[in-house]
């Protein structure tokens, strides 16, 4: 689940820097961020276990591309991302009554698990950012909100897309 989680944030996060890489506000900042979409998804379905994919995903990219030479940034960056959507994913554990099995995930749920995801991970980030005094708050936070919605729902939405070519289960017999 971890190694799978790593393969798909990396592979989302590829395909942002190819596609959206001109939809960026400020570096790491865009107004379509796909990688948020694996960060809801992978946390729902593995929990604890893709929290921790997203952080090792997290580390590679925050060290190696983004802010290469900036630890501090990086290794916040990294934490912001993946504990972000773990909370959420607790709070609906416990407020919403999400089961692990997901059995209970309705559309309004998953909506608001998205919202919550795509606000949890800003907020933390401009926590940092308003400690190191960093220009660009405000605007900086609603871009990165929207942007976070925007490519979990595009993430989410291609998700039900694929699973919808795939067959149908069987019928049980009664």
């Amino acid at each position: 689940m971890v190694a799978g989680t790593i393969c798909l944030h990396g592979a989302m996060m590829v395909a942002n820097e190819l596609f959206f890489r001109r939809a960026e506000f400020l570096q790491g900042i865009g107004w379509i961020y796909l990688p948020a979409g694996t960060r809801l998804l992978c946390t729902l379905m593995f929990g604890e276990a893709g929290a921790v994919g997203l952080l090792i995903a997290g580390w590679f990219a925050c060290y190696w591309y983004y802010f290469p030479g900036d630890a501090l940034r990086a290794t916040t960056g990294t934490i912001a991302g993946a504990l972000g959507p773990y909370l959420v994913y607790l709070l609906a554990q416990s407020r919403l009554g999400l089961r692990s099995s997901l059995t209970n995930l309705t559309p309004q749920r998953l909506l608001i698990c998205a919202l919550g995801c795509s606000l949890a991970s800003p907020l933390l980030h401009h926590i940092w950012f308003a400690v190191h005094d960093d220009a660009n708050l405000l605007p900086g936070l609603v871009v990165m909100f929207v942007g976070d919605l925007i490519g979990t729902l595009i993430v989410l939405y291609t998700a039900k897309w694929l699973l919808s070519l795939l067959p149908a289960p069987p019928q049980r017999l009664r």
